[in-house]
């Protein structure tokens, strides 16, 4: 696993051991309580990596999907299922997850901070 600087990832939270050098979590990036972040695919046999960005909030039982890359500062809702990739800057939520903002800034731990 990469693990960035000043990242928090809560004790409940399930990181995939089937393939934990395809776990890569950028600073400052917060975890939450029961998020699960998977990188094996058992059904097709495939370990796939999954890169969140910095300054990245990952929303209490979020579930995100092997392959899947979250850009730098971007917010998943709680209880969002993270099957495509995020582009930096952006909020996701739903299951599917879906972008229902863009151009947001966060500080550490994917604390928004106010528009420019």
């Amino acid at each position: 696993m990469n693990i960035g600087e000043g990242a928090e990832i809560s004790f409940s939270a399930r990181l995939d051991k089937t393939n934990p050098k395809g776990i890569h979590i950028g600073s400052y990036t917060a975890v939450t309580f029961e998020s699960v972040i998977l990188t094996h695919d058992f059904v097709n046999r495939k370990h796939k990596d999954v890169r969140i960005g910095s300054n990245c909030l990952i929303g209490a039982r979020s579930i995100i999907y092997p392959g899947v890359t979250i850009g730098d500062h971007c917010i998943v809702a709680a209880a969002s299922v993270v099957m495509k990739d995020v582009p930096p800057n952006s909020v996701v939520s739903g299951n599917p997850a879906r972008i229902v903002e863009t151009n947001i800034r966060t500080g550490k731990l994917g604390h928004r901070l106010p528009s420019a």
